[in-house]
């Protein structure tokens, strides 16, 4: 018996980020409904600055062209959250900006009032566009029944 673990054909990885990041969906969402964080509550929300779907101002890109960190604590405005992102608008230097960040470009979210952190792997555009190996299975092969009707026969078998 090999002591490898096998290749899973099931993405349980991708499975389990995608749930994560809905937390933070939900979590922001709620801050959306409200219009105000709870208690002590505020976060840091690290992300992909080149990642797909973010849009931030140049001169932020700029300054972090590869992952920045934005707090939502007290002074944040204009907080929308959608399925597969959020914006907010948050000040920078005096500077107000509009931010747009996609789920799936979040590396890390803190809540530092109850110490609960969640980290990310950023999904890249390769890795989104990545496809999955073929099983290593067959397709299932239909062949027509000689007897004149519409049925099919379909061999589930493998070949060898």
């Amino acid at each position: 018996m090999s002591e490898d673990t096998p290749d899973s054909l099931i993405p349980y990885d991708e499975i389990v980020q995608e749930a994560l990041r809905a937390v933070v969906g939900r979590v922001l969402g709620e801050v959306e409904s409200t219009g105000t964080l709870p208690g002590e509550h505020h976060f840091y929300i690290t992300f992909k600055t080149g990642a797909p779907g973010v849009d931030i101002p140049k001169h932020l890109t700029e300054r972090f062209p590869d992952e920045m960190t934005i707090v939502i604590q007290n002074r944040f405005w204009d907080l929308k959250v959608e399925k597969d992102h959020f914006q907010v608008g948050l000040s920078f230097n005096q500077s107000p900006a509009k931010l747009i960040i996609p789920f799936a470009a979040i590396t890390g979210f803190v809540d530092p009032a109850v110490n609960f952190a969640l980290q990310f792997q950023a999904q890249t555009e390769e890795a989104v566009l990545q496809e999955h190996e073929e099983a290593e299975n067959d397709h299932p092969i239909a062949e027509p029944v000689e007897d004149g009707s519409n049925v099919v026969s379909v061999d589930f078998s493998r070949k060898k």
